[in-house]
């Protein structure tokens, strides 16, 4: 049995006590964060673990690497990566050189991630910012277009797919409009549907075929009043699966996040009655994520079946010129140092 939550861990190495949870618990994935990495030799050895104590390699191991000011893994751990609005700015001049720029740099960041035995991350943004809204996404967008941020996002998602690492679309239906970080507190937005249809869930909608997604904690106010969509039954059906037409693995953000209260077994269930298939818990509290885990229940039915096409793409990588993607790559911090100058 496998249990529908992707979790944590406190720090470098897997304590006693976690490699008991990972054994009994089977966990579908573990999620590595900057208190998780000091070197390449330990960030493979703590996957390797994690794998063992699991007792299977069909783990999703996953870590924010979008670019930018979201990155786990910082230089000399990993290569300096731009945020999405550096490709944006070059799609502006040139939109194949933005698209290819896109594509090429997330085929290197593949490469290196399952290097560390990383196969999927949590990206690309698909979040369309509107003026006024909270600058947590902000740079992390990669415009302000719907054609734009398709058409960006696709690239990296197609790089990603190349190398052999899930791509993780977020923060299905839309976080962009939010005038709050979810972090912090619960944003609502209270457009009108069919306004939220031409904008936040498009670009989502366009890119419905690809294998994964995260789900926002934000409340949309004209399709449920009530809860965040991530533990909305009434999004999840009507929009996520419904309108967008997703249908990979969708896993909730993190349920430590401030966006959500209450106990962890309580939001877990919630995330999982509303719809999506996996309950994302962070913190690395092995109590809290026990909990979350009695919570979220066994991986199984249409979820296992989205699970399972998830772990597929992370058996797909193939070969790549790797000395021209990394001239994409200096290409898109050349052009994003020019713009930052130019401010």
């Amino acid at each position: 049995m496998r249990t529908a939550i992707i979790v944590g861990v406190a720090g470098t190495k897997l304590s006693r006590d976690e490699a008991v949870f990972f054994k009994e618990t089977r966990p579908a994935g573990l999620i590595l964060f900057a208190r998780n990495v000091e070197s390449h030799d330990q960030i493979r050895a703590l996957n390797d673990d994690v794998r063992s104590a699991i007792g299977t390699d069909e783990v999703l191991v996953l870590i924010d690497q979008e670019g930018g000011r979201v990155r786990r893994l910082r230089p000399p751990l990993g290569r300096e990566l731009p945020p999405a609005s550096a490709y944006g700015h070059l799609y502006g001049q040139d939109h194949a050189a933005g698209k290819l720029a896109a594509f090429e740099a997330a085929r290197l960041l593949a490469e290196d991630l399952r290097r560390l035995g990383i196969n999927t991350d949590c990206a690309p943004v698909l979040d369309l910012p509107v003026p006024g809204a909270h600058d947590i996404i902000g740079d992390r967008a990669y415009g302000r277009s719907v054609e734009q941020v398709v058409a960006l996002a696709e690239a990296v998602a197609d790089g990603f797919i190349a190398g052999g690492v899930l791509p993780v679309i977020k923060h299905i239906p839309g976080h962009g409009r939010a005038t709050a970080d979810s972090h912090l507190s619960l944003p609502v937005v209270d457009e009108p549907r069919d306004v939220l249809m031409e904008t936040d869930f498009a670009p989502f909608k366009a890119l419905s075929r690809l294998p994964a997604a995260m789900t926002a904690h934000v409340v949309f106010s004209a399709i449920d009043p009530s809860a965040p969509a991530s533990i909305s039954p009434i999004v999840t059906h009507e929009i996520i699966r419904g309108y967008i037409g997703f249908d990979g693995l969708l896993m909730s953000d993190d349920l430590t996040m401030k966006a959500l209260s209450g106990r962890m077994r309580s939001l877990a269930e919630a995330v999982i009655a509303a719809g999506s298939d996996v309950v994302l818990h962070c913190d690395g509290v092995l109590a809290d994520m026990a909990d979350a885990a009695s919570g979220a229940g066994e991986l199984k039915g249409d979820a296992l079946r989205r699970f399972d096409a998830a772990i597929a793409v992370t058996h797909q990588a193939r070969p790549f010129d790797i000395a021209s993607a990394e001239a994409q790559l200096a290409r898109v911090l050349t052009f994003a140092a020019g713009a930052a100058e130019s401010v």
